[in-house]
Protein backbone atom coordinates (compact mmCIF):
# COMPACT_ATOMS: atom_id res chain seq x y z
CA UNK A 1 0.00 0.00 0.00
CA UNK A 2 1.37 3.43 -0.93
CA UNK A 3 1.83 6.33 1.31
CA UNK A 4 -0.85 8.34 -0.40
CA UNK A 5 -3.21 5.45 -0.29
CA UNK A 6 -2.79 4.96 3.17
CA UNK A 7 -3.28 8.36 4.43
CA UNK A 8 -5.35 10.14 1.59
CA UNK A 9 -7.80 7.52 -0.49
CA UNK A 10 -9.86 10.30 -1.62
CA UNK A 11 -6.99 11.21 -4.16
CA UNK A 12 -5.22 8.01 -4.83
CA UNK A 13 -8.46 7.50 -6.31
CA UNK A 14 -8.54 10.03 -8.03
CA UNK A 15 -5.34 9.45 -9.49
CA UNK A 16 -5.73 5.92 -10.01
CA UNK A 17 -8.64 6.94 -12.34
CA UNK A 18 -6.60 9.18 -14.61
CA UNK A 19 -3.92 6.10 -14.63
CA UNK A 20 -6.70 3.94 -16.29
CA UNK A 21 -8.50 6.61 -18.31
CA UNK A 22 -5.12 6.86 -19.88
CA UNK A 23 -4.09 3.11 -20.40
CA UNK A 24 -7.24 2.74 -22.13
CA UNK A 25 -7.60 5.77 -24.28
CA UNK A 26 -6.31 6.16 -27.85
CA UNK A 27 -4.06 9.48 -26.76
CA UNK A 28 -3.97 11.87 -29.78
CA UNK A 29 -3.10 15.41 -28.30
CA UNK A 30 -0.35 16.46 -30.24
CA UNK A 31 0.89 18.70 -26.97
CA UNK A 32 1.49 15.30 -24.95
CA UNK A 33 3.00 12.20 -24.72
CA UNK A 34 3.82 9.75 -22.22
CA UNK A 35 7.57 10.28 -20.22
CA UNK A 36 9.60 7.70 -18.51
CA UNK A 37 10.24 6.05 -15.16
CA UNK A 38 13.20 8.47 -14.53
CA UNK A 39 11.41 11.52 -14.95
CA UNK A 40 8.50 10.82 -12.92
CA UNK A 41 11.84 10.08 -10.03
CA UNK A 42 12.91 13.41 -10.47
CA UNK A 43 9.68 14.20 -10.47
CA UNK A 44 8.47 13.00 -7.20
CA UNK A 45 11.71 13.72 -5.54
CA UNK A 46 12.96 16.08 -2.37
CA UNK A 47 14.10 18.79 -4.97
CA UNK A 48 10.68 19.98 -4.60
CA UNK A 49 11.59 20.87 -0.97
CA UNK A 50 14.03 23.55 -2.26
CA UNK A 51 13.78 27.43 -3.07
CA UNK A 52 16.62 28.46 -5.24
CA UNK A 53 15.77 32.15 -6.34
CA UNK A 54 18.94 33.38 -9.27
CA UNK A 55 21.71 31.81 -11.14
CA UNK A 56 23.81 28.55 -9.96
CA UNK A 57 26.32 30.02 -7.93
CA UNK A 58 25.00 33.03 -7.24
CA UNK A 59 21.57 32.25 -5.37
CA UNK A 60 19.78 34.26 -2.64
CA UNK A 61 19.30 31.23 -0.43
CA UNK A 62 21.97 28.75 1.42
CA UNK A 63 21.76 25.08 0.77
CA UNK A 64 22.09 25.12 -3.08
CA UNK A 65 25.54 23.42 -3.60
CA UNK A 66 23.65 20.09 -5.20
CA UNK A 67 20.74 22.34 -6.71
CA UNK A 68 23.38 24.24 -8.67
CA UNK A 69 25.16 21.35 -10.11
CA UNK A 70 21.71 19.77 -11.57
CA UNK A 71 20.91 22.79 -12.54
CA UNK A 72 24.58 23.58 -14.72
CA UNK A 73 23.94 19.60 -15.50
CA UNK A 74 20.74 20.49 -17.26
CA UNK A 75 22.38 23.76 -19.25
CA UNK A 76 25.38 21.43 -20.56
CA UNK A 77 23.42 18.29 -21.28
CA UNK A 78 20.75 20.43 -23.23
CA UNK A 79 24.06 22.82 -25.07
CA UNK A 80 25.33 18.90 -26.03
CA UNK A 81 22.37 17.78 -27.32
CA UNK A 82 21.40 20.50 -29.55
CA UNK A 83 25.16 20.48 -30.79
CA UNK A 84 25.51 23.91 -29.60
CA UNK A 85 29.16 26.13 -28.96
CA UNK A 86 28.73 27.25 -25.11
CA UNK A 87 30.80 30.40 -26.11
CA UNK A 88 28.32 31.51 -28.81
CA UNK A 89 24.55 30.10 -27.11
CA UNK A 90 23.82 30.28 -23.95
CA UNK A 91 20.67 28.13 -22.20
CA UNK A 92 18.32 29.18 -19.33
CA UNK A 93 16.24 26.15 -17.54
CA UNK A 94 14.16 27.95 -15.06
CA UNK A 95 10.89 28.99 -16.86
CA UNK A 96 7.45 27.41 -15.55
CA UNK A 97 5.40 27.10 -18.33
CA UNK A 98 5.98 28.03 -22.32
CA UNK A 99 3.99 31.18 -22.43
CA UNK A 100 6.04 31.93 -19.88
CA UNK A 101 9.49 31.41 -21.54
CA UNK A 102 7.91 33.53 -24.15
CA UNK A 103 6.81 36.62 -22.71
CA UNK A 104 10.63 36.40 -20.67
CA UNK A 105 12.59 35.98 -23.73
CA UNK A 106 9.85 39.02 -25.84
CA UNK A 107 11.04 41.01 -22.31
CA UNK A 108 14.69 40.94 -22.89
CA UNK A 109 14.32 42.25 -26.28
CA UNK A 110 11.42 44.32 -26.49
CA UNK A 111 9.85 47.94 -25.16
CA UNK A 112 6.61 47.98 -24.41
CA UNK A 113 4.89 49.26 -27.30
CA UNK A 114 7.30 47.63 -29.58
CA UNK A 115 5.86 45.37 -33.20
CA UNK A 116 5.72 41.68 -33.39
CA UNK A 117 5.04 39.81 -36.06
CA UNK A 118 4.00 35.76 -35.62
CA UNK A 119 1.81 33.00 -37.17
CA UNK A 120 -1.71 33.66 -36.91
CA UNK A 121 -3.60 31.23 -34.47
CA UNK A 122 -6.21 30.33 -36.91
CA UNK A 123 -3.08 29.64 -39.35
CA UNK A 124 -1.58 27.07 -36.84
CA UNK A 125 -0.10 29.84 -34.53
CA UNK A 126 0.16 30.21 -30.60
CA UNK A 127 -1.74 32.13 -28.34
CA UNK A 128 1.63 33.46 -26.51
CA UNK A 129 3.13 34.68 -30.20
CA UNK A 130 0.45 37.92 -30.09
CA UNK A 131 -3.01 36.80 -30.63
CA UNK A 132 -5.85 39.30 -30.60
CA UNK A 133 -9.12 39.60 -32.58
CA UNK A 134 -10.45 42.88 -34.14
CA UNK A 135 -12.02 43.48 -31.09
CA UNK A 136 -10.20 42.10 -28.06
CA UNK A 137 -6.22 41.77 -27.23
CA UNK A 138 -6.70 38.13 -26.17
CA UNK A 139 -3.16 37.15 -24.57
CA UNK A 140 -0.61 39.56 -23.17
CA UNK A 141 1.93 39.57 -25.62
CA UNK A 142 -0.71 41.22 -27.89
CA UNK A 143 -1.51 43.86 -24.55
CA UNK A 144 1.86 44.41 -23.91
CA UNK A 145 3.32 44.81 -27.32
CA UNK A 146 1.72 46.22 -31.19
CA UNK A 147 1.11 42.41 -32.49
CA UNK A 148 0.69 41.80 -36.51
CA UNK A 149 -0.01 38.61 -37.88
CA UNK A 150 1.03 36.56 -40.97
CA UNK A 151 -0.63 33.72 -42.38
CA UNK A 152 -0.48 30.34 -43.94
CA UNK A 153 -1.92 30.36 -47.91
CA UNK A 154 -5.02 27.98 -48.91
CA UNK A 155 -2.58 25.16 -49.48
CA UNK A 156 -1.73 25.19 -46.07
CA UNK A 157 1.64 25.98 -45.91
CA UNK A 158 3.11 29.48 -44.67
CA UNK A 159 2.79 32.40 -47.01
CA UNK A 160 6.52 33.52 -46.61
CA UNK A 161 5.77 36.17 -49.94
CA UNK A 162 2.98 37.52 -48.48
CA UNK A 163 4.94 37.55 -45.06
CA UNK A 164 7.66 39.11 -46.46
CA UNK A 165 5.02 41.95 -47.73
CA UNK A 166 3.86 42.77 -44.18
CA UNK A 167 7.42 42.98 -42.98
CA UNK A 168 8.27 45.48 -45.34
CA UNK A 169 5.35 47.64 -44.11
CA UNK A 170 5.51 46.92 -40.49
CA UNK A 171 8.88 46.95 -39.72
CA UNK A 172 8.86 44.41 -36.55
CA UNK A 173 11.20 44.58 -33.88
CA UNK A 174 11.04 40.90 -34.05
CA UNK A 175 9.88 38.13 -36.10
CA UNK A 176 8.55 34.77 -33.92
CA UNK A 177 8.12 31.27 -36.14
CA UNK A 178 6.68 28.28 -34.83
CA UNK A 179 3.43 27.28 -34.02
CA UNK A 180 1.35 24.77 -32.11
CA UNK A 181 -0.60 23.22 -35.41
CA UNK A 182 1.43 23.39 -38.49
CA UNK A 183 2.42 20.16 -39.95
CA UNK A 184 5.23 21.05 -42.07
CA UNK A 185 9.27 21.93 -41.08
CA UNK A 186 10.03 26.06 -41.25
CA UNK A 187 12.25 28.31 -43.64
CA UNK A 188 14.55 29.16 -40.93
CA UNK A 189 16.58 30.81 -43.86
CA UNK A 190 13.91 32.61 -45.64
CA UNK A 191 12.91 34.23 -42.26
CA UNK A 192 16.20 34.93 -41.55
CA UNK A 193 16.09 37.41 -44.31
CA UNK A 194 12.69 38.50 -44.02
CA UNK A 195 14.02 40.06 -40.56
CA UNK A 196 17.47 41.24 -42.06
CA UNK A 197 15.00 43.86 -44.15
CA UNK A 198 13.98 45.69 -40.74
CA UNK A 199 17.27 44.19 -39.07
CA UNK A 200 14.41 42.45 -36.80
CA UNK A 201 14.83 39.73 -33.91
CA UNK A 202 14.26 36.33 -35.18
CA UNK A 203 12.72 33.68 -32.65
CA UNK A 204 11.90 30.60 -32.92
CA UNK A 205 9.44 28.76 -30.80
CA UNK A 206 9.98 24.80 -31.41
CA UNK A 207 8.16 23.56 -28.75
CA UNK A 208 5.79 20.84 -30.88
CA UNK A 209 8.85 20.28 -33.14
CA UNK A 210 12.02 20.24 -31.26
CA UNK A 211 12.58 16.18 -31.30
CA UNK A 212 12.94 16.47 -34.71
CA UNK A 213 15.04 18.88 -34.30
CA UNK A 214 17.58 17.36 -31.74
CA UNK A 215 17.83 14.44 -33.51
CA UNK A 216 18.41 16.59 -37.04
CA UNK A 217 15.64 15.39 -38.77
CA UNK A 218 13.83 19.13 -39.38
CA UNK A 219 15.93 22.58 -40.25
CA UNK A 220 18.11 23.95 -37.75
CA UNK A 221 16.71 27.40 -36.36
CA UNK A 222 19.66 27.73 -34.36
CA UNK A 223 21.61 28.64 -37.33
CA UNK A 224 19.18 31.31 -37.78
CA UNK A 225 17.34 32.51 -34.98
CA UNK A 226 18.65 34.95 -32.27
CA UNK A 227 16.83 33.34 -29.77
CA UNK A 228 15.00 29.77 -29.51
CA UNK A 229 12.25 28.68 -27.08
CA UNK A 230 10.88 25.49 -26.36
CA UNK A 231 9.00 23.22 -23.59
CA UNK A 232 9.87 19.78 -22.76
CA UNK A 233 6.81 17.75 -22.96
CA UNK A 234 5.90 16.80 -26.46
CA UNK A 235 7.93 15.29 -29.22
CA UNK A 236 11.19 15.71 -26.40
CA UNK A 237 9.19 13.09 -24.28
CA UNK A 238 10.47 15.06 -20.82
CA UNK A 239 8.97 17.00 -18.06
CA UNK A 240 6.31 19.55 -18.19
CA UNK A 241 9.59 21.96 -18.41
CA UNK A 242 11.20 24.60 -20.61
CA UNK A 243 14.07 25.72 -21.98
CA UNK A 244 15.09 29.36 -23.40
CA UNK A 245 18.58 29.52 -25.74
CA UNK A 246 20.37 32.48 -26.51
CA UNK A 247 23.04 33.97 -28.39
CA UNK A 248 25.82 35.49 -26.25
CA UNK A 249 26.65 38.35 -28.25
CA UNK A 250 25.64 41.85 -27.60
CA UNK A 251 24.46 40.33 -23.69
CA UNK A 252 21.36 38.56 -25.17
CA UNK A 253 21.64 35.73 -22.56
CA UNK A 254 22.71 37.84 -20.09
CA UNK A 255 19.22 40.04 -20.77
CA UNK A 256 17.34 36.17 -21.04
CA UNK A 257 18.33 35.56 -17.49
CA UNK A 258 17.47 38.95 -16.26
CA UNK A 259 14.29 38.52 -17.61
CA UNK A 260 13.36 35.13 -16.27
CA UNK A 261 14.46 36.35 -12.53
CA UNK A 262 14.18 38.74 -10.83
CA UNK A 263 11.82 40.31 -13.73
CA UNK A 264 8.94 37.45 -14.35
CA UNK A 265 9.30 34.75 -11.82
CA UNK A 266 10.44 33.75 -8.98
CA UNK A 267 12.38 30.09 -7.69
CA UNK A 268 12.80 27.89 -9.92
CA UNK A 269 11.29 24.36 -10.23
CA UNK A 270 13.96 22.53 -9.21
CA UNK A 271 12.06 18.78 -9.34
CA UNK A 272 11.17 19.50 -13.27
CA UNK A 273 15.08 21.41 -14.21
CA UNK A 274 16.36 17.47 -12.68
CA UNK A 275 13.78 15.50 -14.68
CA UNK A 276 14.78 17.65 -18.11
CA UNK A 277 18.20 16.71 -17.41
CA UNK A 278 17.59 13.04 -17.13
CA UNK A 279 15.74 13.08 -20.56
CA UNK A 280 18.10 15.22 -22.21
CA UNK A 281 20.69 12.28 -21.67
CA UNK A 282 17.79 9.81 -22.94
CA UNK A 283 17.47 12.37 -26.50
CA UNK A 284 21.10 11.58 -27.50
CA UNK A 285 20.93 7.99 -27.61
CA UNK A 286 20.36 6.30 -31.23
CA UNK A 287 16.84 4.89 -29.86
CA UNK A 288 15.36 8.62 -29.73
CA UNK A 289 16.00 8.88 -33.19
CA UNK A 290 14.20 5.99 -34.00
CA UNK A 291 11.77 6.83 -32.29
CA UNK A 292 10.98 10.30 -33.96
CA UNK A 293 11.68 8.63 -37.17
CA UNK A 294 8.48 6.05 -36.24
CA UNK A 295 6.43 9.20 -35.08
CA UNK A 296 6.64 10.36 -38.37
CA UNK A 297 6.05 7.45 -40.49
CA UNK A 298 3.44 7.07 -37.86
CA UNK A 299 1.58 10.39 -38.67
CA UNK A 300 2.21 9.81 -42.82
CA UNK A 301 1.14 6.29 -42.44
CA UNK A 302 -2.48 7.52 -40.74
CA UNK A 303 -2.37 10.44 -42.79
CA UNK A 304 -2.65 8.16 -46.26
CA UNK A 305 -5.11 6.30 -44.51
CA UNK A 306 -7.87 9.03 -43.00
CA UNK A 307 -7.30 10.32 -46.64
CA UNK A 308 -8.39 7.24 -48.67
CA UNK A 309 -11.25 7.19 -46.36
CA UNK A 310 -12.41 11.08 -47.81
CA UNK A 311 -10.53 13.04 -44.65
CA UNK A 312 -9.33 15.96 -46.04
CA UNK A 313 -5.91 17.27 -44.65
CA UNK A 314 -3.74 20.62 -43.95
CA UNK A 315 -1.12 20.60 -46.87
CA UNK A 316 -2.46 17.37 -47.83
CA UNK A 317 -0.16 15.77 -45.54
CA UNK A 318 2.54 16.10 -42.85
CA UNK A 319 6.75 16.13 -42.59
CA UNK A 320 6.09 16.02 -37.91
CA UNK A 321 4.26 14.34 -35.75
CA UNK A 322 0.48 16.83 -36.15
CA UNK A 323 -2.30 15.58 -39.16
CA UNK A 324 -4.76 19.06 -39.30
CA UNK A 325 -8.05 17.87 -40.45
CA UNK A 326 -10.44 19.39 -42.09
CA UNK A 327 -13.65 18.41 -41.51
CA UNK A 328 -15.61 21.04 -43.14
CA UNK A 329 -16.15 18.45 -46.37
CA UNK A 330 -18.20 16.18 -43.78
CA UNK A 331 -20.34 19.53 -42.70
CA UNK A 332 -19.31 18.74 -38.73
CA UNK A 333 -17.39 20.83 -36.56
CA UNK A 334 -14.19 20.22 -34.38
CA UNK A 335 -15.78 20.81 -31.27
CA UNK A 336 -18.88 17.49 -31.95
CA UNK A 337 -15.74 15.11 -33.43
CA UNK A 338 -14.01 15.74 -29.95
CA UNK A 339 -17.24 15.24 -28.18
CA UNK A 340 -17.56 11.64 -30.07
CA UNK A 341 -14.17 11.10 -29.77
CA UNK A 342 -13.74 11.74 -26.16
CA UNK A 343 -16.72 9.26 -25.65
CA UNK A 344 -15.12 6.96 -27.84
CA UNK A 345 -11.69 6.88 -25.65
CA UNK A 346 -10.21 8.68 -28.44
CA UNK A 347 -8.59 11.53 -26.94
CA UNK A 348 -7.57 14.86 -29.78
CA UNK A 349 -8.60 18.28 -30.06
CA UNK A 350 -10.82 20.93 -31.97
CA UNK A 351 -8.35 23.25 -34.01
CA UNK A 352 -8.99 26.01 -36.68
CA UNK A 353 -8.28 25.21 -40.15
CA UNK A 354 -7.76 27.38 -42.90
CA UNK A 355 -10.49 30.10 -43.43
CA UNK A 356 -12.27 29.49 -39.55
CA UNK A 357 -13.02 32.69 -37.96
CA UNK A 358 -14.22 31.03 -34.48
CA UNK A 359 -11.70 29.00 -32.07
CA UNK A 360 -14.70 27.79 -30.23
CA UNK A 361 -16.35 25.83 -33.35
CA UNK A 362 -13.73 25.41 -35.53
CA UNK A 363 -13.64 22.83 -38.59
CA UNK A 364 -10.96 21.10 -37.97
CA UNK A 365 -9.41 18.95 -35.23
CA UNK A 366 -5.29 18.29 -34.68
CA UNK A 367 -4.41 14.79 -34.37
CA UNK A 368 -0.57 13.28 -33.01
CA UNK A 369 1.30 10.46 -33.28
CA UNK A 370 3.76 11.15 -30.48
CA UNK A 371 1.52 9.37 -27.36
CA UNK A 372 0.91 6.11 -29.19
CA UNK A 373 4.16 5.56 -30.60
CA UNK A 374 5.22 5.70 -27.07
CA UNK A 375 3.09 2.86 -26.25
CA UNK A 376 4.83 1.04 -29.33
CA UNK A 377 1.03 0.75 -30.91
CA UNK A 378 1.36 -1.10 -34.45
CA UNK A 379 1.17 -0.36 -38.09
CA UNK A 380 -2.56 -2.30 -37.83
CA UNK A 381 -3.46 -0.28 -34.93
CA UNK A 382 -3.08 2.61 -37.13
CA UNK A 383 -5.11 1.52 -39.90
CA UNK A 384 -7.82 0.47 -37.12
CA UNK A 385 -7.76 4.15 -35.80
CA UNK A 386 -8.42 5.54 -39.28
CA UNK A 387 -11.76 3.06 -39.32
CA UNK A 388 -12.12 4.53 -35.67
CA UNK A 389 -12.52 7.76 -36.74
CA UNK A 390 -14.32 7.44 -39.21
CA UNK A 391 -17.02 5.57 -37.72
CA UNK A 392 -16.87 8.59 -35.22
CA UNK A 393 -17.61 10.71 -38.34
CA UNK A 394 -20.55 8.69 -39.29
CA UNK A 395 -21.98 8.78 -35.54
CA UNK A 396 -21.53 12.62 -35.57
CA UNK A 397 -23.50 13.02 -39.23
CA UNK A 398 -26.29 10.10 -37.69
CA UNK A 399 -26.92 12.86 -34.54
CA UNK A 400 -27.25 15.32 -36.10
CA UNK A 401 -29.48 14.08 -37.88
CA UNK A 402 -31.72 13.37 -35.39
CA UNK A 403 -30.97 16.10 -32.47
CA UNK A 404 -29.62 19.27 -34.92
CA UNK A 405 -26.51 21.00 -35.58
CA UNK A 406 -26.57 23.34 -32.37
CA UNK A 407 -24.05 21.61 -29.69
CA UNK A 408 -26.29 22.13 -27.39
CA UNK A 409 -29.02 19.92 -28.89
CA UNK A 410 -26.28 17.25 -31.02
CA UNK A 411 -24.92 16.48 -27.60
CA UNK A 412 -28.64 15.31 -25.70
CA UNK A 413 -28.26 12.45 -24.35
CA UNK A 414 -25.60 11.48 -25.90
CA UNK A 415 -23.53 9.42 -23.15
CA UNK A 416 -26.35 6.88 -23.83
CA UNK A 417 -25.59 6.62 -27.31
CA UNK A 418 -25.51 2.78 -28.20
CA UNK A 419 -23.21 3.16 -30.93
CA UNK A 420 -20.66 5.11 -29.02
CA UNK A 421 -20.82 2.42 -26.57
CA UNK A 422 -20.39 -0.08 -28.64
CA UNK A 423 -16.74 1.53 -30.11
CA UNK A 424 -15.66 2.68 -26.77
CA UNK A 425 -15.72 -1.33 -25.84
CA UNK A 426 -14.11 -2.43 -28.91
CA UNK A 427 -10.98 0.39 -28.28
CA UNK A 428 -11.35 -0.16 -24.23
CA UNK A 429 -10.63 -4.24 -25.32
CA UNK A 430 -7.79 -2.61 -27.83
CA UNK A 431 -5.77 -0.34 -25.82
CA UNK A 432 -5.78 -2.87 -22.82
CA UNK A 433 -4.09 -5.15 -25.35
CA UNK A 434 -0.73 -2.86 -25.67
Amino acid sequence: MSILQKNDIQLYELIKQETKRQNQTIELIASENFTSPEVLECLGSVLTNKYSEGRPNARYYAGNEFIDKIELLCEERALHAFNLDSNIWGVNVQPYSGSIANLAAFNSILNIGDKIMGLDLYSGGHLSHGFKTPKKKVNISSIIYDSYPYYIDNTGYIDYTDLELRARTIKPKLIICGGSAYPRDIDYERLRKIANLNNSYLLADIAHINGFIVTKLFNNPFEYCDIVTTTTHKTLRGPRSVMIFAKKENDLYTKVNESVFPCIQGGPHNHQIAALATQLREVIQPSFKEYMLQVQENARYLGDKLKSLGFKLSTDGTDNHILLVDLSNFEITGSKMERVCELVNISLNKNTVYGDKSALSPSGIRIGTTCMTTRNMPKDGWTKLAHWLERCIKICKSRQLIYGKKLVDFNKNIEQDTEIIALRNIIINYTESL
